[in-house]
């Protein structure tokens, strides 16, 4: 099984990963966040596997929620939409997991398989067929 980094709470549904306190790590799995977390995101981990093409999976039931108040609803969106520009990818925990390209790599290398009902982006379908 792969090894994720884990920040805040872990997620109570499986996304494939064990989790781990200490490099080496495939992978970092934000698992929660408070509100001050993500208005004034600067987890180092995070960033610095982002800065480095390491998969950042952000699980969605852990983000913090202001429905009563329109102005903040819209401040977290907003710190939303930043992190999935950097390249944090969003999941609910269901069975499709997406897979992308540096994944793929590795998963080709280790020679592992991506799990039942994973979602490939086109670039990481074509690395596990042998085509780049």
């Amino acid at each position: 099984m792969s090894r994720a980094y884990l920040v805040g709470k872990a997620p109570p549904l499986a996304l494939g990963y064990e989790y781990a306190d200490t490099a080496p790590y495939d992978a970092v799995v934000i698992g929660s966040l408070t509100l001050s977390q993500l208005l004034h995101f600067g987890e180092e981990a995070v960033l610095s596997a982002l800065a480095e093409g390491t998969p950042v999976f952000l699980y969605t039931p852990g983000l913090p929620q202001a429905p009563k108040n329109r102005a903040l609803a819209a401040s977290l969106a907003s710190a939303q939409r930043e992190l999935k520009n950097w390249g944090v990818i969003f999941t609910d925990g269901g069975q499709k997991r997406l897979i992308t390209a540096e994944e793929a790599r590795a998963m080709r290398r280790t020679g592992r398989k991506p799990g039942p009902g994973a979602v490939l982006t086109p670039l990481a379908k074509e690395i596990l067929e042998g085509s780049e």
